[in-house]
């Protein structure tokens, strides 16, 4: 797969490094010349250019990317260049970074936003699913499908308890996708029993997060 990343601050370099350690072909661009300059990475393509401008998205060949992540450390600028990535270059998926919470609402699929990826709420989610127990956890928000992926550690008293994954009513738009047991995870089937302690993985729609919650307590 080749994927364009916008950006080679920390974040954008880290995510090069780990897509072009797993065999993606990845392409990093940034205006800055000296940060081109120290990004230099193992397999991976860096271009000194500027991704808000389409005579350099032109020159890099965005059109033949997969995926673009806009990574910078300006929402602005990744505002822009995921717009640019999905209307003029038809890229099918954009992942978007957001650096200041207050702006996270303008990442969506008006600007070109498949998957937007806040910081701070994604550090809030991870340690609200650490400490909490019978609350339901939102995780992250697909954009494109409108849908979110959301977790519950079972308590004891949920109603689901012993229960066959297949046996649960679970609410229209939900989907059980994963348990995690202990150190193992379970590729869900119909038999697999419901035990305290669990954790769900579950991609639901928001109308449906309430519905889920309730059947879980």
């Amino acid at each position: 797969m080749k994927v364009a990343i916008a950006g080679a601050g920390k974040v954008g370099k880290s995510i090069a490094r780990e897509l072009a350690g797993i065999g993606h072909d990845v392409l990093l661009i940034d205006r800055d010349a000296v940060l081109v300059e120290k990004s230099r990475i193992e397999g991976v393509d860096i271009v000194k250019a500027d991704a808000c401008e389409m005579a350099s998205l032109d020159l890099v060949g965005l059109e033949h990317c997969q995926v673009v992540v806009a990574a910078t450390g300006d929402d602005k600028v990744n505002l822009v260049v995921s717009l640019l990535a999905k209307t003029e270059y038809g890229v099918p998926r954009v992942v978007a970074r957001v650096n200041h919470p207050k702006n996270e609402w303008l990442f969506d699929e008006m600007w070109g936003v498949d998957v937007a990826v806040s910081t701070p709420r994604l550090l809030s989610a991870l340690v609200e699913e650490a400490v909490a127990v019978g609350d339901l956890v939102r995780l992250l928000t697909f954009r494109q499908s409108k849908t979110n992926l959301v977790e519950m550690t079972l308590p004891h008293d949920s109603h689901v308890i012993g229960m066959a994954a297949g046996d649960v009513e679970w609410p229209v738009d939900t989907a059980l996708v994963a348990i995690l047991r202990e150190d193992r995870v379970i590729s869900v089937t119909r038999d697999d029993p419901l035990e305290v302690g669990d954790e769900l993985l579950f991609v639901a729609t928001e109308e449906q997060e309430k519905a889920l919650s309730d059947l879980l307590h």
